[in-house]
C-alpha cells in the first residue's frame, strides 16, 4: 500500500547547476512536446475531472506556448480514447485553455492501455505536430489515472519509454501501484506520484522542491535551454498543484 501521498519527483532527466531554477545567462526557453493523457472514467467523478482540467490549465499557463517552444496535446480516455487536441492544433495558450475548459467528461470505463497505445502511435507523430527525433526536443507524457485499468498498460508504456518519451504517472484514489510503476519511466522514484484523494495533493509541494537542479553544468547551450524550460515547468506545475488543492479544500 502506498502512503497518503507519495511523490517521486518531477525530474526531467535534466541536470543543471546554478542559483534558483534554470538561471542560464543568455539562454532562451527551450522547446518541449508535452501530451497529457487524462482519465475520464466514471470512477473519477465530475468534480475531480474539473480539478484535473484546472491543473492542466495551470501548466499551460506556465509554458511558453508557440510552434517553436512548447507544444501541448491532450487525450481523454474512458472506454474509448478521444483526442481533445493535438500538438499541432493550437499555437496560443488562450485557445488551448479554452479547449480544456470545453472538454466534456466521458464518464465510462478505464482503458488506460488503449490510451497509451493511442499516444504512442499517434500523439508524437509529425502528422499530429510532434517535432522529429532529430530535433532532440524532449517528449513528455503525463498520465493521470484513478483506478485499475481494464486492459494491459505494460506493453504500450514500455514502447513509449523505449522510444524516448519520458512518462510520468499520477495516480489518485484506487490507482494500483504496480500499474503506476509500469507507466512511469525509470527511475520510477522520480516519475511517479500517488495521492489517496485530491485533498492530499498539496503534500506534493515539498517533494517537488527537492533535488531539482543537481549535478554538473551541461556543456551545450542548446541543452541548457532545454534544461531551463523543463525546470521552469517543474517548478510552476508544483505551484499549480498547491493552488488547486486550496480550491478543493475550500470547495
Amino acid at each position: 500500500m502506498m502512503g497518503p501521498w507519495r511523490s517521486r519527483g518531477w525530474d526531467f532527466s535534466c541536470h543543471c547547476q546554478g542559483p534558483g531554477f534554470g538561471h542560464w545567462s543568455g539562454c532562451t526557453e527551450g522547446p518541449i512536446d508535452l501530451v497529457f493523457v487524462i482519465d475520464g472514467s466514471k470512477s473519477l467523478g465530475e468534480d475531480n475531472f474539473e480539478i484535473v482540467k484546472q491543473f492542466v490549465t495551470g501548466i499551460i499557463d506556465s509554458l511558453a506556448i508557440s510552434p517553436k517552444a512548447a507544444r501541448v496535446g491532450l487525450l481523454q480516455y474512458s472506454t474509448l480514447v478521444r483526442t481533445e487536441f493535438t500538438l499541432r492544433n493550437f499555437s496560443s495558450a488562450k485557445d488551448m485553455k479554452k479547449a480544456v475548459a470545453h472538454m466534456k467528461y466521458m464518464g465510462k470505463g478505464s482503458m488506460t492501455g488503449l490510451a497509451l497505445k493511442h499516444m504512442f502511435e499517434r500523439s508524437f507523430t509529425q502528422v499530429e505536430g510532434a517535432r522529429p527525433l532529430s530535433a532532440r526536443v524532449p517528449r513528455v507524457a503525463i498520465v493521470f489515472t484513478d483506478g485499475r485499468a481494464q486492459d494491459d498498460v505494460s506493453e504500450w508504456a514500455s514502447k513509449a519509454q523505449t522510444s524516448g518519451i519520458t512518462m510520468y504517472a499520477v495516480g489518485v484514489g484506487k490507482a494500483i501501484e504496480e500499474e503506476l510503476q509500469e507507466i512511469a519511466s525509470e527511475p520510477t522514484e522520480k516519475h511517479l506520484f500517488y495521492a489517496e484523494d485530491f485533498s492530499t495533493m498539496g503534500e506534493i509541494s515539498d517533494k517537488l522542491q527537492k533535488g531539482i537542479c543537481e549535478g554538473s553544468p551541461l556543456e551545450e547551450k542548446q541543452d541548457q535551454c532545454k534544461c531551463e524550460n523543463l525546470i521552469m515547468f517543474q517548478n510552476l506545475a508544483n505551484e499549480e498543484v498547491r493552488k488547486l488543492t486550496q480550491r478543493y479544500i475550500l470547495f
